[in-house]
């Protein structure tokens, strides 16, 4: 029987959406020299223990994949340990703090019927284009405090970021990934030009804004560096909308294809959070992180040698069947549902809180304003051409009867 996976067409590599599950939740990779979690109480584990499994992975990459990834790792909070982790996250914390993120619901709702309002009176929508890609870019950008008009941009910047997102091999390096390597560090200088440039712009004229906080701060009493500043930013914009672009597209598409479910949210939107977080589980935006072995350590039947490089499969592990019940089917109403789409542990995602209210919000007011709304069959859905990602990158959707 053909399963959904293979009708979306979604990357060759992500053999749980193909309702598969490895013998072993724990297994070495020859060719890529990296250790594979997929069981959820092995990930689990690894996401909660800092100091066992520390978020520092760069020193265990070789410099080809990451010429420049010195520039990149100073404030860099997703590859940061206790210490420095908890100081810089501390930062940040009190702009998505529950108020903070609630009183942002208005804003939220203005710019998604602004960004319908394209669309209205129109057969059809690609609902990357139209919506689930600039709502949350002009969301952060605006926190932020940078330019959201200058989204087009940061799109063409993080499609490269996206496109060579790949698992690549720490013992052997092909043309083709050092081709990919390079093609990232531009478009990653690229971004980091731009933010440090407005960076330097908050020094000279502060404003209200995340941006001048971050310029104004002081950790043991001292400022960020530049480098700090710019990076911290940097993880700030991408992750503040890649994973509620994703979050978007995801949850429309696996409604759209239960349609039972699909009318029953309709009819209840209470039951909208539920699909929201199922959706997460089902088809788990980041599929992958990463972490490194400080000492060596038991994990899922396995000895793990200290310095070892774990690939963390959480889109996987949310469908252990050890953890979920029928972990193939998309069930909104989902009892028990622990999904690890949002991470864990300290490195738990910050915008968590943010991503969920504007999946919320924007899909009860497009449900609203198109109650008819399906996706095209003349037009199957198009997936970001990555094993470590799922998410749709094209959605074309049917407005009317």
């Amino acid at each position: 029987m053909t399963t959904i996976a293979e009708n979306w067409g979604v990357h060759e590599g992500q053999f749980w959406l193909r309702g598969e599950f490895p013998a072993e939740p724990v297994s070495f990779d020859t060719e890529t020299g990296m250790w594979n979690v997929y069981g959820h109480a092995e990930a689990l584990k690894t996401l909660s223990d800092p100091k066992v499994f520390s978020s520092d992975t760069t020193r265990l990459i070789p410099k080809e994949l990451s010429p420049d990834k010195d520039l990149f790792v100073e404030g860099n909070l997703l590859v940061m340990d206790p210490p420095d982790h908890k100081k810089l996250r501390t930062l940040v914390s009190h702009a998505f703090t529950p108020k903070v993120v609630a009183d942002l619901e208005p804003r939220i709702a203005a710019l998604t019927n602004e960004l319908l309002d394209a669309v209205d009176g129109a057969d059809s929508m690609e609902l990357v284009t139209h919506l689930a890609y600039p709502l949350p870019v002009i969301v952060i950008a605006e926190l932020l405090g940078i330019p959201a008009s200058d989204r087009d941009l940061f799109k063409e910047w993080v499609d490269t970021l996206l496109r060579n997102s790949q698992q690549r091999s720490l013992i052997k390096q092909t043309e083709e990934d050092k081709k990919a390597a390079e093609e990232t560090a531009a478009q990653v200088k690229n971004l980091v030009n731009y933010l440090a440039e407005h960076v330097d712009d908050r020094r000279r004229n502060p404003r209200e804004d995340l941006l001048t906080k971050l310029v104004e701060a002081e950790v043991d009493g001292a400022k960020l560096t530049q480098n700090e500043v710019v990076n911290f930013a940097n993880v700030l914009l991408l992750a503040g909308h890649i994973t509620t672009t994703m979050l978007l597209g995801n949850t429309v598409l696996c409604l759209d294809s239960h349609p039972d479910e699909y009318r029953r949210v309709r009819e209840d939107r209470a039951l909208l959070p539920g699909a929201i977080e199922e959706s997460l589980r089902f088809l788990s935006p980041f599929a992958l992180v990463a972490r490194a072995t400080t000492t060596e350590v038991e994990l899922g039947g396995q000895t793990i040698p200290p310095d070892s490089m774990l690939g963390i499969w959480v889109a996987a592990a949310n469908r252990d069947p050890r953890t979920f019940t029928d972990p193939g089917t998309f069930d909104p109403a989902r009892a028990h549902n622990p999904h690890l789409a949002f991470g864990r542990g300290i490195h738990f995602c910050i915008g968590a809180p943010l991503a969920r209210l504007e999946g919320k919000t924007a899909l009860n007011i497009l449900l609203d304003r198109f109650p008819d709304l399906r996706t095209d069959p003349a037009a199957p859905p198009s997936f970001i051409p990555s094993p470590n990602m799922t998410g749709v990158n094209k959605l074309q959707l049917l407005l009317k009867p």
